[in-house]
């Protein structure tokens, strides 16, 4: 029998497979994922790193495999205008630096992240069973029985669904959810541009929602570009001359021609936020658990600070004897993450509302308020502290830079 079995092969699984067997080399751990081995290997994505989650990667003995690839983000700068007007006004900066000598952030490729995790999983000795899924499972007191897609059946104690979004785990375990579609799809590509980008990034507020134009090493930056979803999908089955003729309107001239130099592709948005993060023997974490806006950037954050509480509560309740899959002990998980996750959704629903139109009032109002806190350094510094994710007491250990 298994301790732990994780379904989903993808960044937060992998990591919460890393953080618990790091710590507790005992336990006897497996990731189940569906896909076949090598397609994280075609991900030309990148995402956006915490302080925080760096942190945590430091402790998994990872970020030096992946630190010759990520980009910080040195300066953040957002501007509110029609894809139309000549000029763009900065209406907020953010300096880059949680604290001293630690951006509050940095652009990480996917494929670079995973590799790593991948390595460490290796490592440590946690299997990777690809190609399989959970069609079912059943719970007793004492553990739960998952039945595979290969007719098989594995025995845990505990069961963690990593599945994403559209979790079937979660659904199976008949854990509700708050969802509703926005009506947007985020537009990802990559771009190569004739001037450095010096570590800048850029939120655009434009009236279809924001571009987000996030910095990659060398003269290259990735793109998260939200578009109303008929928008956008014409836009990504237009030929390259359309696409990219669309797209230097709304990046602007100031780091001279680019080119696209990666894939196209769009995902629809829309919040998806579960009533329970846990059941007897289940514990949700990542996208299983939250699916948010990309406005701020927060999503596969939210999905490490899950691994960080989640791993930390299975090393303590085992060191005290206790059973891991109990629910009154992935009650403290749930307890611990719940209300930053509700917090979070929330925020970033509100921000996509209140920017994603062109209602003169609302634009007046809301450009007055980022001029406000462009003139209040303490409220600036609580809030790059916030999104860094070094601020608060109640925070998990990995979070920290500390070993569970």
């Amino acid at each position: 029998m298994l301790d732990i079995l994780v379904v989903g092969g993808g960044y937060v699984g992998l990591a919460a497979a890393v953080a618990v067997k790091q710590s507790a080399p005992h336990l006897k751990i497996e990731i189940l994922e569906a896909a076949p081995g090598h397609v994280w290997e075609k991900d030309e994505r990148a995402s956006a790193i915490i302080a925080a989650a760096t942190r945590m990667l430091r402790v998994l003995n990872v970020w030096d495999e992946i630190a010759p690839e990520a980009q910080p983000i040195n300066r953040m700068i957002v501007t509110d205008s029609r894809t139309s007007d000549p000029v763009r006004p900065v209406f907020l900066t953010f300096d880059g630096a949680a604290e001293e000598g630690l951006p509050f952030a940095h652009m990480i490729p996917n494929v670079a992240m995973v590799r790593a995790l991948r390595g460490a999983c290796e490592r440590l000795g946690i299997p990777i069973r690809h190609g399989l899924s959970a069609t079912g499972f059943t719970t007793t007191s004492t553990s739960t029985t998952v039945a595979l897609s290969d007719g098989t059946t594995v025995e845990t104690r505990l069961l963690v669904a990593c599945d994403g979004v559209r979790s079937k785990l979660r659904d199976m375990a008949g854990i509700k959810t708050v969802t509703w579609d926005y009506g947007q799809s985020g537009i990802v590509t990559t771009v190569a541009h004739a001037r450095p980008h010096d570590g800048v990034a850029e939120e655009h507020f434009l009236p279809s929602g924001p571009f987000a134009i996030l910095p990659l090493t060398g003269n290259r930056s990735s793109l998260v570009w939200t578009e109303r979803t008929a928008d956008a999908d014409r836009l990504v089955a237009s030929d390259d001359l359309v696409f990219e003729a669309e797209l230097q309107r709304r990046f602007g001239h100031k780091l001279g021609e680019i080119s696209v130099v990666g894939g196209r592709k769009a995902f629809p948005l829309g919040l998806t936020l579960s009533r329970a993060f846990v059941a007897p023997r289940l514990a949700l974490a990542g996208d299983a658990a939250h699916g948010i806006h990309p406005i701020s950037g927060q999503g596969l954050n939210l999905g490490f600070k899950d691994v960080a509480a989640l791993a930390e509560t299975i090393v303590e309740a085992d060191r005290l004897g206790l059973d891991i899959g109990a629910l009154n002990v992935l009650e403290r998980y749930q307890s611990w993450r719940r209300f930053d996750t509700f917090r979070m959704g929330v925020t970033t629903d509100v921000l996509n509302r209140l920017f994603s139109n062109d209602v003169t009032p609302i634009r007046v109002a809301r450009d007055f308020g980022l001029g406000l806190v462009e003139r209040m350094p303490g409220l600036k510094s609580y809030l790059i502290g916030q999104a860094a994710g070094i601020s608060g007491e109640d925070r998990p250990k990995l979070l920290a830079g500390e070993a569970i």
